[in-house]
């Protein structure tokens, strides 16, 4: 089996609103709160605008196993403002949205999604890829944990908002475990982000 990370499409946006509300049937299902606007998790029309944004600026990248939709990410140099610092944001991509098909859990799909993250980064010369995690959802920090992120802080624990659990990954240590395969991509113009395929292999 092999992964293909591809830039995503307008046309895609029906398909990440589609894994976005499987994984929230799921979590809820599980007893998490993730996602809900009980727990003021942005709502599926919002979150399906500010996707539409991320997809026409270049920022989101589709995951398809031998061909099959599998997952998304999307990776850019912004968060909001309550959470990384200016110091940290300006050495630092910033993960939003992974969200895996749970047809393919289990196959590796986010550490590699994660990876392209990674490899984006080490291309634009940044150090570090960041993220924010639901802040109640242990299981989700326990994820990111076992994909090689150290935990940084709760950001503003008074915040409003959910999803204050700060990880972070220096792109060194992906090259360390051999995670990038030596892909660094040709030089393109910082927006969009990337415009290129990179084929990775998926174990497990």
């Amino acid at each position: 089996m092999t992964v293909l990370i591809r830039p995503a499409a307008l046309d895609d946006l029906d398909l990440i609103c589609r894994l976005r509300l499987q994984r929230a049937t799921w979590l809820a299902a599980r007893g998490s709160d993730q996602w809900s606007t009980e727990a003021s998790g942005l709502s599926i029309d919002y979150f399906s605008r500010v996707v539409c944004r991320a997809l026409t600026a270049g920022e989101t990248w589709i995951a398809e196993v031998d061909g099959e939709p599998a997952g998304t990410i999307t990776v850019n140099d912004r968060a909001d403002r309550e959470l990384w610092s200016s110091a940290e944001l300006a050495n630092s991509l910033i993960v939003h949205y992974l969200i895996v098909d749970l047809r393919f859990a289990g196959y590796g799909v986010g550490q590699r999604l994660l990876a392209h993250a990674a490899a984006l980064a080490r291309t634009y010369e940044r150090d570090w890829v960041r993220l924010d995690a639901w802040t109640s959802n242990d299981d989700l920090h326990t994820y990111y944990r076992r994909a090689g992120f150290r935990f940084v802080r709760v950001a503003a624990p008074d915040s409003p908002s959910p999803s204050c659990a700060l990880f972070e990954r220096p792109i060194k240590s992906w090259l360390l475990d051999g995670d990038l395969l030596g892909a660094r991509p040709s030089a393109f113009p910082m927006t969009p982000l990337a415009r290129y395929p990179v084929v990775l292999p998926v174990f497990g």
